[in-house]
């Protein structure tokens, strides 16, 4: 077993799976919860979320030999400040985060002299708080860890099998290289999403609620993705902002030249456009990362958006 004792700090949709994932896979070892919304840690003691929900986040991480922050990436540096002075000083400190170079940074700079090693679970859903977690959340998604250079290779490892142990698929990468990858498969589309979704908000007076009424199946998946919680996306935009900023440029030179073949009537640039983005869809499917059916095989334990 790569850890024994396991501490969660957050307890929302990734902190709660994490507790109840560990306590499915990894039943030999202990887990111990905190979040600093005392209503939140309420209900992570009545749900089961981890052996023990601390009162404070100190308590929490006292004796633990795998620290993991679940909280959103603007709160990392906080976090750390909090159980700073009361880490064992072979612990591993990882987190969740959707951008990994602004939270290695911050992270880095709380707990000097600590291995501190980053990892992104891109798993998820819409929704979100303690009750929103499932076990099987992270099976056959990937996790992204992103080891700084002088990374123990032994503990390295060990997060790694921790991991695996929980159903997930595991890569590392550089934390730079991962920020611009996800920028393009996740942090923009829900720019795009949220943008779509709010433009159809402010028409909603012009059209009589007929947006809502009759909502297509495209713009539905929008308000899935929209309706993510709003303070961790807040926070990814503004840690990712450059690789961020960057594939929006990319985005906006590509919708112009898709805006300059509707205007002149260019349909053979709008049929290869579609017919190689269709190709994509394929190969999502094929890597098993979403589902050929027509509701996407979306259920209340499977549908999801990846941060």
């Amino acid at each position: 077993m790569p850890f024994q004792n396991v501490a969660i700090i957050g307890l929302g949709l990734l902190g709660g799976s994490l507790g109840q994932a560990v306590r499915a896979h990894l039943p030999g070892a202990t887990t111990r919860g905190y979040d600093a919304d005392p209503a939140v840690r309420v209900r992570a003691r009545e749900l089961g979320l981890a052996d023990t929900i601390a009162d404070t986040a100190a308590e929490a991480v006292t004796g633990a030999d795998l620290v993991i922050l679940c909280v959103p990436v603007g709160a990392m540096g906080k976090a750390a400040r909090e159980i700073a002075g009361s880490l064992s000083p072979d612990v591993v400190i990882s987190d969740v985060g959707s951008s990994k170079h602004a939270v290695a940074v911050a992270l880095a700079a709380e707990l000097p002299g600590f291995a501190v090693i980053p990892a992104h679970p891109v798993a998820g859903t819409e929704r979100s708080g303690p009750d929103a977690g499932f076990a099987s959340l992270f099976h056959n998604r990937w996790c992204i860890v992103t080891p700084p250079a002088d990374v123990d290779a032994a503990k390295l490892a060990r997060l790694v099998a921790f991991w695996k142990a929980l159903g997930a698929n595991v890569e590392t990468m550089d934390a730079a290289h991962h920020d611009l990858v996800l920028a393009v498969t996740s942090h923009l589309p829900h720019l795009i999403a949220y943008t779509i979704v709010g433009t159809a908000s402010d028409l909603e007076d012009v059209t009589q609620s007929e947006v809502i009424k009759y909502s297509a199946g495209g713009f539905r998946d929008f308000t899935r993705i929209a309706a993510s919680d709003p303070t961790m996306w807040r926070d990814v935009f503004l840690s990712n902002r450059e690789a961020v900023l960057e594939m929006l440029q990319r985005f906006s030179e590509d919708l112009t030249a898709l805006q300059k073949a509707i205007r002149v009537g260019d349909g053979e640039q709008l049929f290869d456009h579609f017919t190689r983005t269709r190709a994509v869809r394929r190969s999502i499917i094929e890597e098993g990362q979403d589902d050929a059916r027509p509701d996407f095989g979306r259920s209340d334990h499977n549908g999801g958006v990846g941060g």
